[in-house]
C-alpha cells in the first residue's frame, strides 16, 4: 500500500483515470479535486505504483476525527483487478473499520468486499444503488432562462440551515457541517425568488459529481432545476470537470428531466455503502432541532453524492 503525496505522481495518476472514463469517474472526480487545492483534504492510496491494480481515496486522518461521522469519512474506490481490491480493503492501514464511513464505487466487487467484511465483523450496512448518468457534451446542454424575478446566483454558506432542513438525511451536526463544506469550497447554483432566499439548488462533493438537486415542493412543476443545473454544469466544463450524477431508479422525475437535459444513463450500478458501526445519533445542530425529515420526492434528486 502505498500514499500518493507526490504532485507528479498525482498529475499522471489523473492522466489515468481519464483514459478509463466512465469506469473511473468516482475517483477520477476526487483525484481531481486534490490536484486542484484538495479542499475536502482527501488523500489516494494504490496498490503499487505505477503498475496499480487498485486505487482507493479517503479523508485524512485529521479531517475525519468524528468517529461517527459518516458524512466526512468518505472513501472512493476503482480496481483492475478483484483480488488487489479485497486485500486493500481488508487492510486496516488503508481503512479504518472502527469508525462509521460512506465508500462508494461503480463496480460489484467493491459492493462484494464492503458487505462480506462488515458480516464477518458484524457491522451494520446501509446500501443505496443508484443509476448512473453522464453528459456527453455539456456545452450542448439546453439553458433555461428564469423567469421574471427569479435569479441565478450561488449558494450562500447562509442558506446552509435551510439545505439541512430539507434534506432527508440532514437536521444534525454532521449533515449541517457536511454541506458548508460543499458550499465553501465546491462548484454549485441556486434559484433565488423575489426575497433572495433559494427556491431550487444544486451542490457538487467531493467526487465532482452533482448532488442535492431540490426544488422547494411550493415551486415544483416549473422545471427550475434544470436552470440550475445548466448554470452548474457550464462551470463544471469550463474547470475541466466531467458532468455526472447519481439517481435512484424510482425516481422518474429526475430521470427524465436529466434526459431532457442530455444526460445519459450508463450501464451498471453507482454504488454507496454506509458502515456504521457502533452508531449513534449525532446531536442535533443548535436551531436544528426541529428539522423535518421529509420523505424523498420527485423535487428531490437524493442524497449525499447525487442528484
Amino acid at each position: 500500500m502505498l500514499i500518493l503525496s507526490c504532485s507528479s505522481k498525482l498529475w499522471l495518476l489523473e492522466g489515468m483515470l481519464r483514459r478509463g472514463l466512465p469506469d473511473t469517474l468516482l475517483v477520477y472526480g476526487t483525484v481531481m479535486h486534490v490536484n486542484r487545492g484538495n479542499p475536502a483534504g482527501q488523500e489516494v492510496l494504490v496498490d503499487s505504483w505505477p503498475d496499480f491494480k487498485m486505487v482507493l481515496t479517503r479523508s485524512r486522518r485529521e479531517v475525519a476525527r468524528d468517529p461517527s461521522d459518516y458524512f466526512t469519512n468518505l472513501y472512493t474506490a476503482f480496481y483492475r483487478d478483484e483480488g488487489a481490491c479485497q486485500a486493500l480493503l481488508e487492510n486496516s492501514c488503508a481503512m479504518n473499520w472502527g469508525q462509521a464511513f460512506q465508500i462508494q464505487g461503480l463496480q460489484d466487487g467493491v459492493y462484494e468486499t464492503i458487505r462480506d467484511i462488515t458480516r464477518a465483523r458484524g457491522l451494520e450496512m446501509e446500501t443505496y444503488l443508484y443509476q448512473l448518468l453522464l453528459h456527453p457534451d455539456p456545452p450542448a446542454m439546453p439553458q433555461y432562462r428564469p423567469d421574471k424575478g427569479l435569479r441565478l446566483a450561488p449558494v450562500s454558506p447562509a442558506h446552509a440551515m435551510l439545505l439541512n432542513d430539507t434534506w432527508k438525511f440532514g437536521g444534525n451536526s454532521w449533515s449541517l457541517r457536511y454541506l458548508c463544506l460543499l458550499i465553501r469550497h465546491f462548484p454549485n447554483a441556486c434559484l433565488l425568488g423575489p426575497e433572495g432566499t433559494p427556491i431550487s439548488w444544486c451542490l457538487t462533493n467531493q467526487l465532482a459529481a452533482l448532488t442535492h438537486g431540490y426544488t422547494l415542493p411550493e415551486h415544483r412543476g416549473q422545471h427550475y432545476l434544470r436552470s440550475v443545473v445548466g448554470m452548474l454544469a457550464a462551470q463544471l466544463h469550463a474547470r475541466g470537470f466531467p458532468v455526472y450524477t447519481g439517481v435512484l431508479p424510482h425516481n422518474e422525475p429526475s430521470l427524465h428531466s436529466l434526459q431532457c437535459l442530455g444526460f445519459r444513463i450508463l450501464p451498471g450500478v453507482f454504488y454507496q455503502l454506509m458502515v456504521r458501526p457502533g452508531f449513534t445519533q449525532s446531536q442535533s445542530a443548535s436551531a436544528l432541532d426541529s428539522a423535518q425529515d421529509p420523505a424523498p420526492s420527485s423535487g428531490e434528486w437524493p442524497h449525499t453524492h447525487s442528484i
